[in-house]
């Protein structure tokens, strides 16, 4: 028979929530970093090629990301 908590749940469950807000946050930042770089690998690539454009394109989408 499944036991039912009215005022004092089991802890597990807030370990299991904020274990999976965790993870949730770590990838969002890990994710994050893979963009910025990515942003500026292709910001040196603009330089490169002298594409004015695209370096302020990429310029800006960098800072609304930092």
């Amino acid at each position: 028979m499944e036991k039912k908590y009215l005022l004092n749940p089991p802890h597990k469950p807030d370990v299991k929530i904020l274990d999976s807000l965790f993870a949730e946050m770590v990838l969002d930042k890990a994710l994050l970093n893979f963009r910025k770089e990515q942003i500026q690998k292709e910001i040196d690539h603009s330089l490169q090629n002298k594409n004015k454009e695209e370096f302020m394109r990429l310029t800006e989408e960098l800072k609304n990301i930092s």
